[in-house]
């Protein structure tokens, strides 16, 4: 009967141990909600300054998929920061044929 005393006493902690973390969320989880950035409404596509060419790749090796006469509206993709020191934009043109490509900035 005496050894029965620390075996229920262990017991219960054994209990409290495996059950009290099944109220809490997976890894700790944050309940937050993400937060979300938007653009303001004065924020329209972007222009090209001067003419440019338009790659198929981010080097100035890459192949050019055509040029880009000064005014020509754009949509920016994705913004890298190249090996070469300089940032590229992927971009996507506003107006006709709709051609992707990578700008050096």
């Amino acid at each position: 009967m005496g050894s029965a005393g620390p075996l229920l006493r262990w017991s219960w902690l054994l209990a409290i141990a495996l059950l009290a973390p099944a109220a809490l969320p997976a890894g700790g989880g944050d309940r937050r909600a993400p937060q979300v950035r938007r653009r303001s409404s004065g924020d329209g596509p972007l222009q090209t300054v001067s003419s440019c060419a338009l790659r198929l790749s981010p080097m100035v090796q890459a192949p050019q998929l055509g040029g880009l006469s000064s005014g020509t509206p754009l949509r920016l993709l994705q913004r890298w920061a190249g090996d070469d020191g300089f940032d590229w934009l992927y971009v996507q043109e506003m107006s006709g044929s709709l051609r992707r490509g990578w700008l050096r900035a």
